[in-house]
């Protein structure tokens, strides 16, 4: 039996409610608030439950790196399941592992720079329908070009019409807030009170789940029927065997929808604030304009160009840093541990936050600055490990990041030697926290010609 005490302390609540309404009202503003006034660690009480706020690098390194397999994923019940079913965001132990394996080729170095040359295509096809100085919704752009990469590399379907349809039921679904996990009942009955899952959105969002799942359903049909290999990755997971366990229909649903949810979100967020971001710190818009120019002077960029481009890296990875793809992750410990002077029983829940962790100014100096800069290996911060993990870490680190990594750079570079857009003055640029961080209005802007743009120069 340990002697140390059981949880943290952590700000104080209203009976019974505890921390659920500051929690509800502000979810990013009261963990960061939390932070400041409990450093290292503290304990919130939502709907009634403890959940243990963690925001240290050592924190996310015990439970995603070193101990991954006493902790379940808080994805793995509740909204995320009911939407995605057996994927690998939401499957554990075990199971999760061999599914893993069974999934990893789809996801190896060389299938995934096949697809730079659809990736740039389709983005050219993009940009030759937008007009100079028209204003356009980058965030609706960037998730309809993103589908279109994700829908042809997973299916080789190029329909726009479903393209399109696929990206309305995905903002349905993605909009809503998230069912809470399972030992939070009481925080269904709040969404309930404040409206933000009422029964005519809950009937929206089943409609766009019937939808999603007939597309995927008739995909899958239609392939066994014919046994071609496309060449696509919904025919290495038909073809995916280990031993003599095969995927059933249904496996094969849930990975893939798990592979269009993550896959375009996370592109399609990062591109949206990158561009905004690029909006607001000129003179680093100028330097990374100027590096495209001078590497591929207007033609279009190749896998083996990202080599060259080490400040376009720079700028995502910073871009990631300041509006992570995903804010926070939950884990539940499966046995009891101690952790950082405290004891903690089996089955506490646990929050970690990129938002949090990614703007410490004891580990960043400038959290609040821009600074693709910090991320230059010659003069790189001491950034500890933990301290930075916009894709989780650890054996369920995002299984797509490779993808991830390359889409963006090569749609960034293809885009801004041709536009450089600019925010619509007086635009409210609002954080929607979902299971993403998506901008709640959209992001609208003008696109400016980048040759006709007057660009400061930093030296």
């Amino acid at each position: 039996m340990s002697s140390l005490p059981a949880l943290p302390p952590g700000p104080r609540g209203l009976p019974l409610l505890g921390n659920t309404l500051q929690f509800q009202r502000d979810q990013m503003g009261f963990m960061r608030e939390t932070q400041q006034r409990f450093p290292r660690i503290a304990t919130v009480y939502v709907a009634g439950v403890p959940v243990v706020f963690c925001f240290r690098p050592e924190h996310v390194l015990y439970m995603l790196t070193e101990h991954p397999r006493n902790f379940t994923s808080l994805q793995s019940n509740g909204g995320l399941k009911a939407f995605l079913g057996d994927g690998l965001l939401t499957i554990e132990g075990d199971y999760h592992r061999q599914q893993r394996r069974l999934v990893q080729p789809a996801f190896h170095k060389r299938r995934i720079e096949g697809y730079a040359d659809v990736m740039v295509q389709y983005t050219q096809e993009m940009l030759a329908g937008w007009q100079a100085g028209s204003e356009v919704n980058i965030a609706y752009e960037m998730q309809q070009l993103t589908l279109r990469i994700i829908v042809k590399t997973l299916f080789n379907v190029e329909s726009r019409v479903q393209v399109t349809e696929i990206g309305e039921a995905f903002t349905n679904i993605l909009d809503a807030p998230p069912p809470p996990p399972r030992e939070m009942k009481l925080l269904q009955l709040f969404q309930r009170v404040r409206g933000e899952r009422s029964a005519q959105q809950e009937q929206k969002v089943a409609e766009s789940q019937r939808t999603l799942d007939s597309f995927i359903y008739d995909l899958i049909a239609q392939r066994r029927a014919t046994g071609q290999d496309t060449g696509d990755v919904l025919s290495m997971l038909l073809e995916a065997q280990e031993g003599s366990d095969t995927m059933s229909d249904k496996q094969v649903h849930d990975h893939v929808l798990t592979f269009i949810a993550a896959g375009h979100e996370t592109a399609q967020n990062t591109l949206s604030w990158t561009f905004y971001l690029l909006s607001q710190h000129p003179e680093v818009l100028a330097k990374l304009i100027n590096e495209l120019q001078t590497v591929l002077g207007g033609r279009a960029p190749t896998v083996a160009d990202l080599a060259n481009l080490p400040y376009l890296e720079w700028v995502i990875n910073e871009s990631w840093r300041v509006y992570p793809p995903a804010w926070r992750q939950g884990r539940r410990a499966i046995e009891a541990f101690d952790m950082d002077g405290y004891h903690f029983p089996a089955g506490t829940l646990f929050l970690l936050s990129q938002w949090v962790m990614h703007n410490l100014p004891e580990i960043w100096g400038d959290p609040e600055v821009f600074r693709p800069e910090r991320w230059d290996p010659e003069h790189e911060q001491k950034i500890p490990h933990g301290a930075y993990f916009p894709f989780g870490a650890g054996p369920r680190i995002c299984i797509g990041m490779p993808f991830a990594q390359m889409e963006t750079r090569l749609l960034l570079a293809t885009i801004l030697q041709k536009y450089a857009p600019r925010l619509v003055p007086g635009f409210q640029v609002v954080l929607l926290p979902r299971v993403t961080l998506r901008p709640k209005y959209g992001m609208r802007m003008i696109l400016e010609p980048t040759a006709s743009r007057e660009l400061p120069v930093s030296v």
